[in-house]
Order: C-alpha cells, then sequence, then structure tokens
C-alpha cells in the first residue's frame, strides 16, 4: 500500500479539475494534427496521441467536440501527426488557439497525402482514416500511418501543467546495444 498522502481521492465527474490535475501526472509528448481538406489547412496542438498497432500500423488521436476544428478533422480522408521537437513550445501555443489562418506565419510543406508538415519536428506520421469511435464528449480518430519520418531532434513534453523535456533517469541502467 502507498504510504502517501493522496492529493486527491474523489468523484472525477464531481471535481473535474482534480480530475484534470490527476491526469497531468501521466507526461505526453506535445503534437499538432494537420489537414488539408477542400484546399483548407486545418491544425490544432494534441497530446492525445498514441500508438494502436504495428501490424498494420495504426495510430490514434482524440478531439472535443467543443474544438473548432471539430466539423473539418471529423470528415478529413487524410492528416498528419507532426511530434513537435523540445524548442517548438511557441509552434505548441500557436496551434493551440482557435480561429484564424494558423499557417501564414509557419513554415511548412506539404506532405504526400495533402497534410501540412511543420519545419523542425522531431517526427512526422502520414495517416488514413481507418476509423472514429465517439468515446463522451471526444471523437476517438484511428489513423493507418503510410508514412513515418524520425529526425535527430529532442521530443517536447507537457505534465504536471507545464512543458517539460525528457532527460535519461540516473536508475537507468540498461546498456544500449548498436545496432
Amino acid at each position: 500500500m502507498n504510504q502517501c498522502v493522496a492529493a486527491f481521492d474523489g468523484d472525477p465527474a464531481v471535481e473535474p479539475q482534480a480530475f484534470r490535475n490527476c491526469l497531468g501526472q501521466f507526461a505526453t509528448g506535445v503534437t499538432v494534427v494537420t489537414a488539408n481538406i477542400g484546399d483548407e489547412l486545418v491544425g490544432l496542438t494534441v497530446n492525445s496521441f498514441a500508438s494502436v498497432s504495428l501490424s498494420p500500423p495504426l495510430i490514434l488521436w482524440s478531439i472535443g467536440e467543443s474544438s473548432t476544428s471539430f466539423a473539418k478533422f471529423s470528415g478529413a480522408a487524410n492528416f498528419a501527426i507532426n511530434v513537435l521537437a523540445e524548442d517548438q513550445i511557441l509552434l505548441s501555443r500557436h496551434f493551440g488557439k482557435s480561429g484564424g489562418d494558423k499557417f501564414s506565419t509557419v513554415p511548412w510543406t506539404k506532405g504526400k497525402n495533402g497534410a501540412p508538415i511543420l519545419d523542425g519536428v522531431a517526427a512526422f506520421f502520414e495517416c488514413g482514416t481507418e476509423s472514429q469511435h465517439r468515446g463522451g464528449d471526444h471523437l476517438i480518430v484511428v489513423g493507418r500511418v503510410w508514412r513515418a519520418v524520425q529526425f535527430e531532434r529532442n521530443a517536447l513534453l507537457f505534465a504536471q501543467g507545464r512543458y517539460r523535456i525528457a532527460s535519461d533517469h540516473p536508475g537507468d541502467q540498461i546498456t544500449r546495444v548498436a545496432s
């Protein structure tokens, strides 16, 4: 049994901010999901990104029904997941705001599936929408990855309500073997 005193122990439906704080204990990567829908570029910051399967290569992310981009992304056939690098906090904040042309001041290139690929990211995944599922007030989008590209950059993280960076843990004694 954990001997620590709990900061919260209750019903998340009654205390949503405390529930949000509990969720913040889990560090996530920071991504920007982008799409080109009828020649209109859309993008938003998302930390609900996760891998689903290696075979076939599937990922997922979710978008809230209250998002101004909900209607566009819920109908998108293709999209890209841009994994932000540790020096892209401003880009995360830029795509975290609603409205306006988010791409006019941001360097990007058109991906093979038409979705914008942001410059300087740690990795990106070009995907086709495989399926969608309702989950409370969110839509969970499962994407089939058609192209994955990784760069030698450190990823930006978010935990406990703040941006973070990853570093090696001093307790990790695993010896890396070159392949």
